[in-house]
């Protein structure tokens, strides 16, 4: 039998410090950390990755591939559980790179490749919101809204994506990004975006949507 390939130094560094910088968050977690936790040597982590800056990049980048493919599929939602569906994956992607939401301004003052690529990112992110917007119109599901009343709304849920995991975290600084606590802090960031277009539904599909908050325990967007 086949014997499976041991994997590669670099990504067990990756894997590593993904969990470590998700745990404590990125500024508490220093190289030297890192390797010990891995039990190799500085210079061998340094060897792959000369920067703590090159690590955060390649997690960055990661995540970017992603959630980018998720993004393109915005556009083409159509119904309100489609749209449920969307937003809980998309948070399930942040929670698997929370430590860049954790401490997204610290990391964009200090980080030119991140800045850069965030705001192209966040780009991307506001397309598809715009596009899901349009594709539930499309679908039947948003009602006499127009592009001056959805561009707020669009605006107001990309905030709520981006800053959600930030705000469960200050209001909870001890448990909110705890792996036990990752289901309700997700379910309940995708039933606040979806209550800011709750009220440009018509009553069926708002109805849909608080039984599927309900269904789901999560705070009903009433």
């Amino acid at each position: 039998m086949a014997t499976k390939k041991p994997r590669r130094t670099a990504e067990r560094i990756v894997e590593q410090t993904l969990a470590l910088f998700n745990r404590f968050g990125e500024p508490n977690v220093s190289t030297t950390v890192i390797a010990a936790e891995l039990g190799i040597s500085a210079g061998n982590l340094h060897y792959h990755f000369p920067a703590k800056e090159t690590l955060i990049n390649t997690l960055f980048d990661q995540y970017r591939a992603a959630v980018e493919p998720l993004l393109d599929a915005g556009p083409e939602v159509r119904h309100v559980e489609d749209a449920w569906l969307f937003f809980h994956m998309l948070f399930e992607r942040l929670w698997e790179y929370r430590f860049l939401y954790r401490d997204l301004n610290d990391l964009l003052s200090k980080n030119r490749h991140l800045e850069t690529h965030f705001q192209e990112l966040l780009h991307h992110k506001a397309r598809a919101v715009h596009g899901l917007l349009a594709g539930l119109a499309r679908g039947g599901a948003l009602r006499g809204a127009g592009e001056r009343e959805l561009q707020p709304v669009a605006t107001a849920m990309v905030v709520v994506l981006t800053y959600w995991l930030s705000y469960e975290y200050v209001r909870d600084p001890r448990h909110a990004l705890e792996p036990e606590t990752a289901g309700a802090a997700l379910l309940r960031g995708a039933a606040h975006v979806l209550a800011l277009v709750a009220p440009y539904l018509g009553d069926d599909d708002r109805n849909h949507l608080l039984a599927l908050a309900d269904r789901y325990h999560a705070p009903s967007p009433r």
